[in-house]
This record gives C-alpha cells, sequence and structure tokens, in this order.
C-alpha cells in the first residue's frame, strides 16, 4: 500500500471522527467506511437528511457542495423497502461520502434540490422508476417512461414484460396499447447445474 492510500484512509477515519463528533443526533446509526472504495456510508433518517446535507455543503472543513447522483434500491421484503442513497463529493478532502434514507411506497422523502440543484433530474428519475415520492420538489413528473405509463418498472414487483404491449398496427396506421396477457404461471426452478446428474 502507497502512502497516498495510507493518507486517504487516514482522512476517511478522521472525517468520520469529526462527524461522530459534531453531529451524532443526525445519525440513525454508526458510520461505515469502505476501504476500497474509500467512500463512507451514513444512515439518516428521512427528518434529519435536509439539515445533515446543508452541514455537510456548508461546512468550511468539510465542503461536500457536489451530488454525484441519487439512485435507489428495492428490498420489497423489508417494511421501508426503499433504500434511497445520494452520492457526495469533496473536493478539498478527495472523499466521497453515501448518504441512505429508507422510505416505504407511502411515505415522501423531502426533496434536495433546495440545496443540491443539480437532484432535480435525480429525483425525477427515481420518481419515475421507483415509485419514491419526493416532496416539496419543483417539478416532480415522469423523466424517462412513457406518457399514461402505470407502474415503476424498477421496484422488484414489476412484471419484466410490463402490464401493456404496445405496437404499431398496418391497417389501422397508428400505435396500439393493448392490455399484455401473460399466458405462463410463475413457476419455482430448481437451478441445478447441468454438470450434475440426477439419482
Amino acid at each position: 500500500m502507497n502512502t497516498t492510500n495510507i493518507n486517504q484512509i487516514q482522512n476517511c477515519y478522521n472525517l468520520t471522527n469529526f462527524l461522530l463528533k459534531t453531529i451524532p443526533k443526525f445519525l440513525k446509526s454508526g458510520i461505515n467506511i469502505n476501504h476500497r472504495e474509500q467512500t463512507i456510508t451514513i444512515l439518516v433518517g428521512k427528518t434529519n437528511l435536509i439539515n445533515l446535507l446543508k452541514f455537510l455543503k456548508n461546512n468550511s472543513l468539510l465542503q461536500f457542495k457536489t451530488l454525484i447522483s441519487i439512485t435507489a434500491v428495492d428490498y420489497p421484503e423489508n417494511k421501508n423497502r426503499f433504500e434511497v442513497n445520494y452520492f457526495l463529493l469533496s473536493y478539498k478532502l478527495n472523499t466521497r461520502l453515501i448518504i441512505k434514507v429508507y422510505t416505504n411506497d407511502t411515505t415522501p422523502i423531502p426533496s434536495i434540490t433546495s440545496i443540491y440543484s443539480g437532484a432535480n433530474w435525480y429525483e425525477r428519475e427515481v420518481w419515475d422508476l421507483f415509485g419514491v415520492f419526493f416532496s416539496n420538489h419543483p417539478d416532480l413528473r415522469r423523466i424517462l417512461t412513457d406518457y399514461g405509463f402505470e407502474g415503476f418498472p424498477f421496484r422488484k414487483d414489476f412484471p419484466q414484460t410490463g402490464f401493456v404491449e404496445v405496437r404499431y398496427d398496418d391497417q389501422k396506421k397508428y400505435v396500439l396499447y393493448e392490455p399484455l396477457e401473460i399466458t405462463q404461471e410463475f413457476r419455482s426452478f430448481d437451478f441445478l447445474s447441468p454438470w450434475t446428474q440426477l439419482k
């Protein structure tokens, strides 16, 4: 391991200790450090998200001024099935930070567009694909799916084929939207290796 990596790991530990001392009330659990990717992960409650992000962005020692991305993960078996991830970068510290917030189908997460203007399209994308609602968003509408699309395609309970078939009819000379009939029932497959023989 070279000295640059050692310095970056030391910076992660210093930053972690600083956050634990200054903002313990914002943290829902401890802070995780990924040495391989040199990132720090923080789990936060929905009510503390705005205040935490303002602190991280405006603190002169931290300066997490860049929002890299926002995405979500769906865990349908959990009570709060959606994990929304905010990826931040501080050029001053040369450190990446991941903020995780959990929510369900009906509870909104506050929009962070007032803090990071680039969050506008990311939040619209998460809304469109997962159905996570962001309260106080200036223009929360679909961004990737078609007009009138029903459902949220990145939810793990959404069928891979969708609910509607779209096709062009040559005789009628326009696009038809027809309900899709799924003919095959769900099957439980045995994922046996083809190289093992059944006895």
